[in-house]
């Protein structure tokens, strides 16, 4: 299990449960398409990329609803 997961700070973090897994759901589904990674992969798989970047504060749900936003206008 991803270590960050385990505790309370990341869901505090993200403003919620429901939020973290939308946000988490949206930024691998990002890196599948081929977006480049805000942090250093090391190895990691896309998920544990995509906590990463939550944790370091380089992605937010404000900046994925955004980008959502965004795609729809094209």
């Amino acid at each position: 299990m991803i270590e960050a997961l385990k505790g309370e700070k990341i869901v505090d973090q993200a403003g919620g449960r429901f939020k973290l897994t939308a946000l988490i759901q949206h930024r691998v589904r990002e890196l599948m398409e081929g977006s480049r990674p805000l942090v250093e992969r090391k190895g990691r798989s896309d998920i544990e990329v995509a906590i990463a970047e939550i944790e370091e504060g380089k992605i937010t749900l404000e900046m994925a609803e955004e980008a959502t936003e965004d795609e729809a206008e094209e």
